[in-house]
């Protein structure tokens, strides 16, 4: 196998450190902006002398964004090159594209480290289909916010110093939003749903609430009620072919597997028809744990024809109005809806009765605009 490393960052120099003396994958090209002397004549600044070479049949996209990972990675697939990505940004806006695109081309499309990182989390979903129905899969799906929801639960730190030392250690990036907004999380939650259910997402559908506003305050008060907070993601088969998906900080009990779950560490878990609730664990990113995902695909393909983790995918409706839990909710502002549901109060915050995800972020995003400190986290049993 030859290939055509695209990028040679964080992840790129994982995976060209891990490949560079193997035996039956050779890196033929190691694309980057600038010249690199350990690459030698690997190293190149020009695409098309990768694209246009007939002994690459795989090329790995490892530059992240939009532009030029999109065109590059069509052009490789319109080649007949296989394609290799951890690029969940780029799955997640062309996924109907790109899937299309790579069963025309009969190319193994594979993109296991988009999805949790060294977890073996779509191949493993992609098994457990052939034997039944998937009627849930989420989970703790990023590892920056559960090291600051770490860090703030244990040591009682608060959300800004947290964040600036996951910054310092590399965790978080010098601009934060994709990981604290949610952003990162929902993009692998409508990855996910769409492998579990056969179906095809855009980001729009699925409703999304970070951890920007959290406070040091609401830590402590969920420690005092017994529960732990994280940022978790959803996506439920509902009755009637129905399905419904969302992506918010939740609440739960201390002693429970989620809870437990330390640093930069992500839990992600499917609910199979006959297999029951299964989960996979381990480190959602960092250099070496990201690119031993990637490797893994290329041994996959190297091994036979590897297509993408679905066959069939169509656009779907979202319903978000038949499931319910209690939120915990702190705001300032005093609104119409939270006098009609307010069930108790901790300390800061209240606690509403049962209501829908929908209900609960179409009031959020009416509220927040007076009121942009708003926090609130879903309550699990």
């Amino acid at each position: 196998m030859n290939i055509a490393l695209l990028g040679y960052g964080v992840v790129g120099g994982g995976v060209y450190e891990m490949l560079k003396d193997h035996p039956e994958i050779t890196v033929r090209y190691v694309l980057d902006r600038e010249r690199h002397e350990e690459l030698g004549e690997r190293g190149i600044t020009d695409y098309s002398v990768a694209l246009s070479d007939p002994e690459v049949d795989t090329v790995v996209e490892l530059i992240g964004g939009l532009e030029p990972a999109f065109q590059y990675v069509k052009d490789a697939m319109a080649a007949g090159k296989n394609v290799v990505t951890a690029n969940k940004y780029l799955l997640a806006m062309h996924y109907d594209e790109l899937l299309t695109l790579a069963k025309e081309k009969k190319v193994s499309f594979r993109t296991s480290a988009a999805v949790g990182g060294s977890i073996p989390w779509l191949p493993n979903l992609e098994r457990a289909k052939r034997t039944g129905l998937i009627n849930e899969v989420g989970g703790i799906m990023n590892g920056t916010t559960n090291y600051i929801l770490d860090s703030m639960t244990r040591n009682g730190y608060s959300f800004e110093s947290v964040l600036a030392d996951a910054q310092r250690l590399g965790y978080a990036e010098a601009d934060p939003s994709a990981d604290i907004d949610g952003l990162d999380v929902k993009r692998k939650c409508l990855i996910s749903a769409n492998v579990a259910f056969d179906m095809s997402l855009s980001e729009e559908q699925l409703p999304v609430f970070g951890i920007r506003t959290v406070t040091a305050e609401d830590i402590a008060c969920f420690k005092e009620h017994g529960y732990v907070c994280k940022l978790y993601a959803t996506a439920l088969r509902l009755p009637e072919g129905e399905y419904s998906a969302f992506v918010e900080p939740t609440l739960f009990p201390a002693g429970s597997l989620e809870a437990s779950v330390p640093a930069n560490y992500n839990l992600i878990s499917y609910l199979s028809e006959y297999a029951g609730r299964q989960s996979y664990y381990g480190e959602g990113a960092g250099r070496y744990p990201t690119a031993n995902a990637v490797v893994e695909d290329l041994i996959d393909i190297k091994e036979g024809y590897k297509p993408f983790y679905s066959k069939e995918w169509a656009p779907t409706p979202i319903n978000n109005v038949e499931v319910k839990h209690r939120y915990y909710v702190r705001y300032l502002v005093d609104t119409w809806f939270m006098d009609g549901v307010v069930e108790e109060r901790w300390e800061n915050g209240m606690i509403t009765k049962a209501i829908t995800p929908a209900e609960m972020h179409y009031w959020y995003n009416e509220a927040k605009q007076n009121d942009p400190d708003i926090f609130f986290a879903a309550l699990r049993a």
